[in-house]
């Protein structure tokens, strides 16, 4: 088959284990973005199969119809970046593996290096230093501190437990079946989403972005955190509000921000209101770019296309294209 691989911005992919996976397909590998989608439809005109790395890149119905060859788009994990009706309508098969029971370690590891950083305000020591003088301020220790975990899943768990590690008290809010969940695990749920938020030293976002959890923080909640806080958010930018937390740093609740998201990505302008901001601490979305994580990720999205190409389809989205053509 001929695929393509889209958004491997640092040609990584060629250099993994995993990618001898694809040994027998026509491979082409896309290290960066075109200037619009009619460009990028002439580089992927010959495409059969599409593997997506993560939500990079819109699957838009404008897209699908300008590509004729294709027949299998493939990824790993949530896609609120696909248009997977368009992709039923022109009969493309659309795999995802939903990795049950598997976290994105990478990504727990950096929401908890987010927290370090931001404890011990490590960019504002390390610039002290480098310009000539020594110390800039005094940190806070995490052990006694009080994280709050927003979302009640995978990647929220293992936060927890590096957090219980550094000896720090951990509370949760979540949706209602994540809430009743938290409390059969016996875990601490907050009294309501006002205490969720008003309580912990930090509150650390933990859910997939889907049409009902689009926006679902708001300046409200944002407001609630204390004036000595520090808000995190490594999972997806759309879930707070848009320019709520630039006005709730506005407002001093949250003091401080640490995000890996952004409402658009790349962001290239040094002169972002976040990327500059003073009280935000920015990461370009590395939550799971390790190689590690990526030659998981990518041997599971490989095997998708060669299931495909063996004729037995697996991580199916819309299977019943498949049984429409029987």
């Amino acid at each position: 088959m001929k695929v393509h691989i889209l958004d491997d911005y640092f040609d990584m992919l060629r250099k993994l284990p995993s990618f001898g996976r694809l040994a027998g397909h026509e491979v082409t590998v896309w290290t960066d973005k075109p200037s619009g989608e009619t460009a990028l439809a002439e580089r992927l005109k010959d495409a059969e199969a599409l593997v997506l790395f993560r939500d990079r890149t819109q699957i838009a119905a404008s897209l699908v119809d300008k590509l004729p060859a294709l027949r299998l788009v493939a990824m790993r994990s949530a896609y609120p970046n696909v248009d997977v009706e368009a992709l039923t309508r022109r009969k493309i098969l659309f795999c995802s593996n939903m990795h049950a029971g598997t976290p994105s370690i990478a990504a727990a590891e950096l929401t908890f290096g987010l927290i370090l950083d931001a404890a011990r305000d490590l960019h504002g020591q390390i610039s002290s230093i480098r310009s000539g003088h020594w110390q800039s301020g005094v940190g806070r220790s995490l052990n006694g501190r009080t994280l709050g975990l927003y979302g009640y899943g995978r990647i929220a768990r293992v936060v927890a437990g590096y957090a219980k590690a550094f000896g720090m008290n951990v509370i949760w809010w979540a949706s209602e079946a994540g809430r009743r969940k938290a409390v059969s695990d016996g875990e601490t749920v907050a009294e309501s989403r006002q205490a969720f938020f008003a309580a912990p030293d930090y509150v650390s976002v933990h859910k997939r972005l889907t049409p009902e959890t689009r926006g679902e923080i708001t300046l409200e909640d944002l407001s609630c955190m204390r004036s000595d806080a520090v808000f995190v958010n490594t999972s997806r930018a759309a879930l707070v509000a848009p320019g709520a937390l630039l006005e709730a740093l506005k407002l001093g609740r949250p003091d401080r921000a640490a995000i890996d998201v952004f409402e658009r990505e790349p962001v290239h302008d040094p002169n972002d209101p976040l990327v500059s901001h003073p009280k935000v601490i920015p990461t370009p979305h590395i939550g799971f770019v390790t190689e590690d994580e990526l030659d998981l990720q990518f041997a599971d999205i490989y095997d998708i296309v060669n299931a495909y190409a063996d004729g037995n389809p697996i991580h199916m989205i819309n299977p019943e294209i498949r049984t429409e053509s029987k």
